[in-house]
């Protein structure tokens, strides 16, 4: 492996004022699928065909047609989105260039921002001296040896995108992946020529520190001449209010040294974090050359167990970015399309990004520094063979020192971690996160992202400065865990399952709650991936007569799984030394089985799910936080609030008073009061006080919405009402009982022991993740009902599943009526899209010469103790004895039959 650390270091991060030559524009090449290029020494032949650069093969139109298509639902085609071309093997790329003749004797090196995976370069059919193995960091080439000033050269790369080292199972960590970018051939970012003199500046790096008010400033100078270099060399650091310029005599020997300098930052130094983003700027000049990087004067800390920046908490609200771009199968290289993602994450309350099993390029770090967002990043790395694969292993090692040099300067380069969900040497790791921490302090690491190996994943290893996991040895931390098995409370948190942790906590992964798929997206693939999966469920749900609830569907499913993100979040924020939370995810993840688990889309953008400000109510610095027993009340009882802010703003709120205030569903004011005024310390699990109202007055069932509001912030939740005695009707049990009720022309609910149906286990929470990754799951995804429909004008529900739904789901078994003619259920059951099956939990029908309302919901078992039922039953016999109980469609005796086991 012929990689170097040095020639790998000068990147885009230290912006060198030296003479270029661009290099983006028409380049030749020719595709090498049999692997014959260099022993048939195509670096000396000429190529016909012609593309741009920066750019790869796909963007061209180049590769293999797809084959796969979207006739039917299967899961090669919902795997992941489909390359509309794709190439796998050596390419090579070739155009003339000239040399300036200002270029004699320079140094002159050949820069590549991002290639995937190895290159190499020729000149005039003589091959350079490096090769380059980087997916994190720029390939840079010398290639002084071999151009010549004032001529013109013939300049030809080869580029393999082959996978070069067993560092992801299966191919998904998402630096080398067609899940979420793709294996793409060719070069993207910068390309260019790069000249300067042999005595030039290699290197700047700044170490602040924020308690003594300096910065380190280290200056690496390499000299490739024969003889020291005797020059002037310049420092100049300037910011907000601030500069400091030094100049010294310095002389470097024959191959270079190290020049140190302590900047005095002054008194009023500006320091870096989400809510000032205040950042400066070293200039380095020397022999002819300048140089300048950007740092913050930040520093991270996990005193007490506990994230801190500038001596004050943090809390990362955060979620994943799996190097998702639809249009192009790889990163943006440039700040726009990097000030949509940060954009969009700060709108919904974010303040973390971490970078799953990939480094981004510069530009995200650029963006995330000026926006002040905490990034984690990690090594190209997702295996279960950490530490026993010799030539990866020190391929992981120099890519670690790869992206020291590169992107270490960036304050918002916070967090590393060594890969996602590792397994394997454990020493080894350890090892390797020593190395890096002791050659760059300034991060603070952790040995994996999780891990589902024994003895690891459920306390931090000892070498851990941060954790992240989804469950210790004393319990889950995220509602996976939690939402399908305990009936909803929502004064609990998860205090017990940190305890004891040393090291500060972050939750993984949380949420994965999948939304049905939005057609409407399709019409936006007009890149170079072909949504075959959302295709394929298009036609699926046309062929089913379904595609006209598509709509319906997303909606229902998404704001369900918005309502469980929002219990996510509070239940970390309520948790009193938690340090923070990583969505799966606020948007959408193509690959790993069509995972559509994002409030937003895959570009990012809004599904209509939840507006952006709402979220924040939820999701910000500043929440307001309610801890009460249960969803579920009746008219006899009184609601009890216990309530909270986490505040994780700049400061200390000084006299913060917050007003509550309870409305019915028709916006009537039910109760309202204030909680004093009272300074809330910065972090969480501090009570303010507490509130009840009695619900005597309640008549009638409504839901009633429990608001805060204080100054700049504000929350709210819904809880559901019902009367405390009800009197219900005759149910039926069998359909050997109802059929003679049927043909005496009576109305009969019927409602059948969920074992005596067909169907699938009834289960609160949709699919997890996704159906085609996770098939062996219930996998439905939440009911769909018309709230204005006269079966439920005593049962006030969204037109979605919410927590009053949560005992009736869960106590259920979901009826599939496909075999049924045509009918529109009182209550949907929205299947899976890998299936799209007909599910129902309440229809209603003609059946001989009476009229049927069959429910395959619990609606007869311990209903003094299951108020919803008992709610929800009561509103279906109201119904049952009005007129408007008119089904239209008819089923036959064997139809209904069909449904029973």
């Amino acid at each position: 492996m012929r990689v170097s650390l040095i020639l790998l270091a000068l990147c885009c991060m230290l912006k060198v004022q030296a003479q270029t030559i661009s290099l983006e524009g028409e380049w030749r090449y020719r595709l090498d699928a049999q692997d014959k290029g260099i022993k048939e020494q195509w670096f000396n032949q000429s190529f016909e065909n012609k593309l741009k650069l920066p750019g790869t093969l796909d963007d061209a139109g180049v590769g293999d047609p797809a084959t796969l298509t979207a006739d039917s639902l299967n899961k090669e085609t919902l795997l992941m989105l489909t390359r509309k071309h794709s190439y796998i093997g050596p390419a090579w790329y070739s155009r003339e260039i000239m040399v300036p003749a200002s270029w004699k004797g320079k140094r002159m090196d050949l820069f590549l921002e991002r290639v995937i995976w190895k290159s190499q370069v020729w000149v005039d059919g003589k091959e350079a001296s490096f090769t380059g193995e980087s997916l994190s960091a720029p390939h840079i080439f010398p290639l002084h040896r071999l151009l010549t000033p004032g001529k013109k050269h013939k300049l030809v790369i080869r580029i393999d995108n082959r996978k070069l080292y067993d560092m992801s199972t299966r191919d998904m960590a998402h630096a080398y992946t067609n899940g979420t970018q793709i294996m793409w051939n060719g070069i993207i970012g910068q390309i260019k020529l790069i000249a300067k003199n042999q005595a030039y500046i290699h290197d700047v790096k700044a170490f602040p520190d924020v308690q003594k008010k300096t910065a380190r400033i280290v200056v690496s100078l390499l000299n490739e001449m024969s003889t020291a270099a005797s020059t002037r060399l310049k420092v100049k650091v300037s910011g907000k209010q601030f500069a400091f310029d030094k100049e010294m005599d310095v002389t470097i020997p024959p191959g270079g040294g190290l020049k140190e300098l302590e900047v005095p930052m002054g008194n009023n130094v500006s320091l870096w974090d989400e809510f000032s983003p205040d950042l400066y700027k070293v200039s380095v000049q020397f022999n002819g050359g300048t140089a300048s990087t950007a740092f913050g004067m930040r520093q991270l800390s996990n005193e007490n167990g506990l994230l801190q920046i500038n001596g004050r908490r943090i809390f990362l609200r955060g979620t994943l970015e799996c190097n998702i771009f639809p249009l192009t199968g790889y990163p943006p290289m440039t700040k726009p399309g990097w000030i949509k993602v940060f954009s969009a994450a700060k709108a919904y309350g974010l303040n973390h990004l971490r970078f799953h099993s990939w480094c981004p390029p510069e530009a995200a770090f650029e963006v995330a520094d000026s926006m002040g967002f905490y990034l984690q990043v990690e090594l190209p790395f997702w295996n279960k063979n950490a530490g026993k694969d010799d030539p990866m292993d020190k391929w992981l090692a120099a890519e670690g020192q790869n992206i020291i040099v590169n992107y270490g300067n960036h304050p918002s380069f916070c967090f590393w971690s060594m890969g996602n969900e590792l397994e394997g040497d454990f020493n080894w790791l350890a090892q390797l996160l020593t190395t890096l921490k002791k050659n760059d302090p300034r991060h603070l690491y952790t040995s994996t992202t999780f891990s589902f190996q024994k003895d690891h994943g459920r306390f931090p290893e000892p070498v851990d400065e941060f954790f992240i996991t989804q469950y210790t040895k004393k319990g889950w931390v995220r509602g996976q865990g939690i939402f399908n098995t305990y009936a909803p409370n929502f004064s609990t948190d998860y205090t017990k399952a940190i305890d004891s942790i040393p090291v500060p906590i972050i939750t993984h992964e949380i949420g994965q709650y999948s939304v049905y798929p939005n057609m409407q997206e399709i019409k936006k693939y007009t890149g170079v991936l072909d949504p075959l999966n959302f295709k394929a469920i298009q036609k699926d749900l046309q062929q089913k007569g379904l595609l006209p609830l598509s709509q319906q569907f997303l909606l229902a499913s998404g704001k369900f799984a918005a309502n469980l993100y929002k219990e996510e979040i509070e239940r970390a924020l309520k948790t009193k030394g938690l340090s923070g939370f990583q969505l799966l995810d606020l948007h959408d993840f193509p690959g790993q089985g069509t995972a559509l688990i994002g409030i937003l889309d895959a570009f990012w953008d809004s599904k209509g799910l939840v507006t952006a400000e709402t979220h924040r109510t939820y999701c910000g610095p500043v929440v307001p936080l309610l801890r009460f027993d249960k969803a579920i009340y009746t008219s006899n009882e009184q609601f009890k609030g216990e309530v909270e802010v986490a505040n994780f703003s700049r400061a200390v709120l000084k006299n913060s008073a917050i007003n509550w205030m309870a409305k019915d569903a028709s916006g009537k004011e039910l109760a309202a009061g204030l909680i004093p005024a009272q300074d809330i310390e910065m972090g969480t699990g501090q009570s303010l006080g507490s509130f009840t109202f009695d619900l005597q007055k309640i008549k009638e069932a409504t839901a009633v919405t429990i608001h805060l509001n204080g100054a700049g912030y504000r929350n709210q939740w819904t809880i559901w009402v019902y009367p405390e005695k009800l009197e219900t009707g005759v149910i039926v049990k069998t359909l050997n009982e109802a059929l003679p009720l049927l043909e005496a022309g009576r109305n009969v609910l019927l409602n059948p022991d969920t074992a005596a149906l067909k169907g699938v286990e009834g289960r609160f929470a949709p699919v997890f993740w996704s159906p085609v990754h996770f098939p062996d799951q219930p996998g439905t995804m939440g009911i769909l009902c018309d709230p204005q429909h006269p079966a439920f004008k005593d049962f006030p529900t969204e037109f979605y599943s919410n927590w009053q739904w949560w005992d009736l789901i869960t106590s259920s078994k979901t009826m599939v009526i496909d075999p049924l003619p045509e009918l529109t259920p009182l209550v949907r059951v929205i299947d899976n899209f890998f299936r799209n099956r007909k599910m129902a939990n309440v229809i209603e029908a003609k059946v001989g010469k009476g009229k049927l309302i069959l429910t395959s919901l619990d609606l007869t078992n311990k209903l003094e103790e299951r108020p919803a039922a008992r709610q929800l039953r009561y509103s279906l016999e109201q119904y049952m004895a009005s007129k408007a109980f008119a089904p239209k469609v008819e089923l036959s005796v064997a139809q209904l039959q069909a449904l029973m086991k």
